[in-house]
């Protein structure tokens, strides 16, 4: 994986984020990303313990450190921020990435009202508490940036997963588009800032641990391929390219309220035929 700064300067350095998932698939490697570009790293897990230690021994204490709280308790939460301040000083940067997804297909009419609870839960409150949190220290410093993590399921729907598309949904459209009004306000622009910012990316079909065990039979791969216009699955480095820009004040500073998708090209219709991909390939 190749720094942005090795082509440009995203003027990351010194710079502190919390990631929130961080010992998951997208989250780990965009910790790597940030840490590249020489920012400090915060990964918040919940249950990924072994992984974000391991993270921190790679990172070194100076560049990284690790925190456990559960992201729909309002108290852990608290004390999450308050750590992450401990040990690195103020936050520039909230990449909300937490989240989970049920790996059955469960039709809404089959689903469980504690399944639709704990995926809002998981998804959306833990999205709300962190950015509350995060916010509270924009008013104090008049700066700072949020990156939320959504998902193709926002923008598309998906059949058997009613709770997380509409959790995602109302993250990457109604939350974002509202907190930008208010972040501009809260860290307005200046001569030398562009002003608090916040945005989403939304990635499609991901090659992370949770959705390997799917990906290894090719029928489903020929079908999530099929909707793209460059028929690949995404890999996590995609996603943390996109997370890293947007963070930069250097090299998004006149962007917020955006929803980036990251999918190649996805549409909600068929692109390729089954039998034109190569399920090697993709």
């Amino acid at each position: 994986m190749t720094p942005l700064n090795d082509r440009v300067d995203a003027q990351l350095r010194g710079k502190t984020v919390l990631i929130t998932g961080a010992s998951g698939g997208i989250g780990s490697v965009t910790a790597r990303q940030f840490v590249a570009e020489g920012a400090r790293v915060v990964l918040q897990y919940r249950t990924g313990r072994d992984r974000a230690d391991a993270l921190v021994k790679e990172f070194g204490p100076d560049s990284a450190v690790a925190v456990r709280a559960d992201l729909t308790r309002e108290a852990e939460v608290k004390r999450l921020f308050v750590r992450a301040r401990q040990c690195f000083g103020p936050l520039d940067t909230l990449v909300a990435n937490a989240g989970s997804w049920e790996n059955r297909d469960v039709p809404l009419a089959e689903m469980s009202l504690r399944q639709w609870r704990e995926t809002f839960d998981s998804v959306l409150t833990s999205a709300f508490l962190c950015a509350r949190e995060f916010l509270r220290g924009v008013a104090e410093r008049r700066r700072g940036n949020i990156v939320f993590v959504s998902s193709t399921a926002a923008v598309f729907g998906e059949a058997g997963h009613a709770d997380y598309s509409a959790a995602k949904a109302a993250m990457a459209y109604g939350l974002v588009r509202t907190l930008k009004n208010e972040m501009g306000r809260l860290a307005p622009p200046t001569a030398e800032y562009g002003g608090g910012r916040i945005n989403c990316v939304s990635p499609g079909w991901t090659r992370v641990p949770r959705t390997a065990a799917k990906l290894k039979d090719a029928a489903t791969v020929r079908r999530v391929v099929s909707t793209r216009a460059l028929p690949q699955v995404g890999r996590p480095e995609d996603l943390a390219s996109a997370i890293v820009f947007l963070a930069s004040d250097a090299l998004a500073r006149h962007i917020t309220g955006q929803n980036l998708v990251v999918s190649g090209g996805m549409e909600g219709r068929m692109l390729w035929r089954p039998d034109e991909i190569d399920p090697a390939l993709v």
